[in-house]
Formats: structure tokens, C-alpha cells, sequence
């Protein structure tokens, strides 16, 4: 088979339940030929293994697996960037899904970027799966590029991005012991630093659900589980932002941590 262009990185670990769902949408992809998907099993104790060599095997898709010690998300993303053969990396969460031209739209959006070598990243839109926009409308219709901070405050939700395996691979996560989360943000904007990004405010490709169990409806538990690795990013933050409201919580939160990390010490 052909090197892909594109390797969809799945970080899991315990979701053989929702697997099922994004396996079909990446089944039913108006383009099949310029991707492959890599299961990054970060320790699941379900019978995750075992459905993956199920679907393996009949699979017209490329398939990968990769099994870790269980060491979060991040850790997970590392281990990704190291052994996934396509160029370019996309990330879609194990209960979420892609929408049918999503992979469609990547290979030409990736192929007009050829000629740009400052161009280290895309980035999407997402929408929940009956449809409503995550985060806020805007009136932009053309593509543009922004620093991850800027398109946080016009999008106001999360966002799809997908990076150029290099520069992944040049800004991996950091790893602390005894802690499992690093925010995606940190990186996002590292990477940013030494590239362009490109936003379609438009488009969306990518379709979530934020689960109770999920690390959105669980940030109180997460910070306090993983003070450094949030600190690591919220300081960062306060010398990116300008002085103001956001500026001050984003102190606080800073300070917040380094309380948390004195406590769990």
C-alpha cells in the first residue's frame, strides 16, 4: 500500500464502546486512499486488543495499533508522532468521529499547501453529532491565519487541528512523573511559534460528544491530579496574553497550581 498522507491518531483507553462509532466513520469516507488510522492504546483493561484484531484483519483501510503503559493522552501523542507513517497528523478523539468528506477535504486543503513551507498546520471547525456548532458562529468565510490563542477567542470552542508530523515531533509533550495531562494548548501554541496555521471558520469536519467521563466535564479533577503539567501551560499563557481579565485568571489559575503541586509533593 501506498505511504499515506495522513495518519488519524486515536489516543484510547478504555473506550472499546465508542470505537465502534468512529470506526464506521472513517469506513465511510468519501476517500479512502490517503489515510491510515493509528490506535494508540494508552493501557486499556477492556477488551480494546482484542476488537482491534477483529477489524484488522478484513480492514481496506490501513490499520495500526500501538499498546503503552498507561501515561495519558499526551504521552500517547508522543508515542504517535514517533510511529505514524503519514506526513501529516490528525487527532480525533476515540468518542468522536469524522465527517464523510473529512478526509477528503484534508487531502486537497493538504495538497494546495505544498508550496508553503511555513505552513505547519490546518484546523477545522467541530460540531456536536445533532448538528449545533461547537463554540461560536462568525461572519469570516475565507481562511486565515491566526496563532492558537486568537482562535480561541473567535471560535470560543475546540477546534479540529492537524499538524505536519514534524512539527510534532519538534514540540513533544513534556513528561512529569506522577502526572498524567498536559493541556493540548501549550503545544498548539509552541508549534505556532515556529509556523503558520491555517483556520476554516467554515468548515467543519470533525463531530464530538464531551462524555461525563471525558477531561472536559472533569477540570477540577484534572488540576488537582496534574498541577505541574497545567502550570507548565499557564505560565506559558501569562507572558502570550495581553494584561486584562483573561490576563489575571489566567494568574490565578497559575497560582492555583504551583498550591496543588506543593500539596501532592
Amino acid at each position: 500500500m501506498k505511504t499515506p498522507m495522513i495518519t488519524v491518531v486515536t489516543p484510547t483507553y478504555n473506550r472499546r464502546h465508542t470505537l465502534v462509532r468512529l470506526w464506521h466513520s472513517l469506513c465511510t469516507q468519501s476517500s479512502q486512499l490517503t489515510f491510515e488510522w493509528l490506535l494508540v492504546d494508552d493501557g486499556s483493561t477492556d477488551d480494546t486488543t482484542k476488537w482491534f484484531e477483529q477489524i484488522h484483519k478484513p480492514s481496506h483501510i490501513k490499520t495500526r495499533y500501538l499498546k503503552q503503559a498507561n501515561q495519558g493522552k499526551h504521552v500517547a501523542i508522543n508515542s504517535a508522532a514517533g510511529f505514524a507513517s503519514g506526513q501529516w497528523i490528525f487527532i480525533v478523539d476515540s468518542d468522536d468521529a469524522l465527517t464523510p468528506d473529512a478526509i477528503e477535504t484534508l487531502t486537497r486543503d493538504i495538497t494546495n499547501s505544498e508550496s508553503d513551507s511555513t505552513r505547519v498546520g490546518l484546523c477545522y471547525r467541530k460540531t456536536h453529532f445533532d448538528g449545533s456548532l461547537v463554540g461560536k458562529a462568525t461572519t469570516a468565510l475565507e481562511p486565515l491565519y491566526l496563532k492558537p490563542n486568537e482562535a480561541g477567542s473567535l471560535f470560543q470552542g475546540d477546534l479540529a487541528y492537524v499538524f505536519k508530523k514534524s512539527a510534532l515531533s519538534q514540540n513533544p509533550f513534556p513528561v512529569i512523573a506522577n502526572e498524567k495531562f498536559v493541556p493540548e494548548l501549550f503545544i498548539w501554541n509552541k508549534i505556532a511559534d515556529n509556523g503558520d496555521i491555517l483556520y476554516f471558520p467554515q468548515k467543519s469536519i470533525y463531530l464530538c460528544e464531551y462524555l461525563a467521563d471525558g477531561y472536559s466535564a472533569n477540570f477540577s479533577i484534572m488540576l488537582k491530579h496534574n498541577p505541574r503539567g497545567f502550570s507548565l501551560f499557564y505560565c506559558d499563557q501569562i507572558r502570550r496574553l495581553k494584561p486584562g481579565v483573561s490576563w489575571v485568571k489566567t494568574l490565578l489559575r497559575c497560582a492555583q497550581c504551583q498550591l496543588y503541586a506543593w500539596i501532592k509533593s
